[in-house]
């Protein structure tokens, strides 16, 4: 058999190692904070992969394998390397759902939750505070450069899992376990003001309510828990922000490729 020598020969492998690096990459990107946001079009978030992919060809294409004889072993690898980026992704993206969480909260904690105004991102009984904390987090993470961490997590990523060694399922699973976990905290932390602030408020309503049965202390205890939760939520704006920063950077720190 005659191989050909023309300048094309290499299409075939470049063709190949380029779509085994978008598998991951692309995954990946559709849910990463920031650059895989919902108001971001899906044509921005797939130049974006493709970018990143043209940049870690040169790098990556020596360790990558060759292309297989088999079509049931290349589905294996593109299934494989779904599930990575889809993992990396998902723990990244656990962290910023933390603050639109603590919004959700928030508004619940302060009387601003509606169940006639669903949330698109956590979908069921939604608030607008859940909405604005989630555009602020993502505007907070392009503009401090946070992205970048989950980005260079996600190119590290193919020194600890080369392409074509298997995701370690019970890893995976326990760190997104633990992920969810976190992320529930983080929230917690971040709206526990607000929580101690309804608690407090309850209690003078149903202590007042006690002394007092006639005079139905909690249609003056609402409106003044609204107006304190606002007042108490643009005082530790800056506050909230500053700690959703520092906790996102200190967990996408630990992401694959970086631990």
């Amino acid at each position: 058999m005659i191989e050909a020598s023309g300048p094309f020969d290499a299409l075939p492998l470049i063709a190949f190692q380029v779509a085994l690096l978008f598998c991951r990459l692309g995954a990946c990107a559709m849910l990463l904070p920031g650059l895989g946001e919902q108001g971001i079009p899906a044509t921005t978030r797939l130049a974006i992969a493709l970018a990143v992919t043209a940049l870690l060809l040169p790098a990556l294409a020596p360790t990558l394998p060759p292309p297989p004889d088999s079509t049931i072993i290349f589905a294996g690898l593109v299934v494989t390397e779904v599930m990575i980026g889809l993992w990396i992704g998902w723990l990244a993206r656990l962290t910023a759902l933390a603050l639109s969480i603590a919004g959700n909260l928030i508004g619940f904690m302060i009387g601003l939750s509606n169940v006639l105004v669903p949330d698109p991102m956590l979908g069921g009984e939604g608030s607008p505070l859940s909405r604005f904390f989630g555009l602020a987090g993502a505007a907070l993470v392009l503009s401090t450069g946070l992205y970048a961490l989950p980005l260079r997590a996600l190119a590290e990523s193919y020194a600890v899992l080369p392409i074509g060694m298997p995701l370690p399922h019970e890893f995976a699973t326990a760190s997104v376990a633990e992920a969810v976990g976190a992320c529930f905290l983080l929230a917690l932390r971040l709206a526990a003001p607000f929580v101690l602030l309804t608690i407090v408020a309850q209690l003078i309503g149903g202590l007042i309510g006690r002394v007092a049965p006639q005079s139905q202390p909690f249609i003056l205890i609402v409106p003044l828990q609204l107006i304190l939760g606002l007042l108490l939520l643009v005082a530790l704006l800056p506050a909230i922000f500053g700690h959703y920063g520092e906790a996102a950077m200190q967990t996408w720190r630990t992401l694959a490729g970086l631990s």
